[in-house]
């Protein structure tokens, strides 16, 4: 009899240590629940502000641009002032500056008054041996092209710049130049409109 009584003594014990058990778990539980909450609401809130802050600047396949500043843009023509001239290579170089800002940014081309204004000559298009083979030949001769670009901020003038970009392109001497000049020339083309887009607009 008294050996039942104890059970049932220690079974009252432990279910109420029990349960005071899963209190304790719990009250410890929801201070750590409302901690991690917590926690993710903040990084959610400066998440936002992240975003939000980058609206008004922000940017576009690589250029860094405050559109609410600056809206347009003026590209002059280069003219060629080089001694040697491959002809087409004008208005290839014209053209792929131009495309590469209307493709790279939301700034307005115009004819005039442009927030941002481009304007310079090709000034060199030349070939020179670039290495020489074992018996003493050319092995590969190298075509290179120079434009000097000057560039106007109207918005920050402090941006204001004149300078020279020159691209090159490798050739083996076996190969003919006018077999290849048109590939070389677009593979320059497209170096010297990205050195000046991100000379201009992109702040590398």
């Amino acid at each position: 009899m008294r050996t039942d009584l104890k059970k049932k003594k220690n079974i009252k014990k432990y279910g109420l240590e029990e349960k005071e058990s899963m209190r304790s778990d719990k009250n410890q539980r929801t201070p750590r629940l409302a901690a991690h909450l917590c926690v993710s609401a903040v990084v959610v809130w400066m998440l936002l502000a992240l975003a939000t802050s980058c609206v008004p600047k922000y940017p576009f396949n690589g250029a860094s641009i405050d559109y609410t500043k600056t809206k347009t843009i003026q590209i002059a023509d280069f003219p060629i002032r080089s001694a040697y001239v491959w002809g087409p290579m004008g208005p290839m170089f014209n053209n792929a500056l131009k495309d590469q800002f209307a493709n790279h940014t939301k700034l307005q081309q115009v004819r005039r008054d442009g927030d941002l204004q481009i304007e310079g000559e090709i000034t060199q298009y030349q070939q020179r041996n670039k290495s020489v083979s074992s018996e003493g030949y050319a092995a590969q001769t190298e075509l290179s092209i120079t434009v000097n670009v000057r560039f106007t901020n109207n918005v920050n003038h402090a941006e204001d710049f004149e300078r020279q970009f020159t691209a090159t392109s490798s050739y083996p001497t076996t190969r003919n130049l006018n077999d290849v000049q048109q590939e070389l020339v677009e593979q320059m083309v497209k170096d010297l409109t990205d050195q000046i887009f991100n000379a201009t607009v992109a702040n590398w």
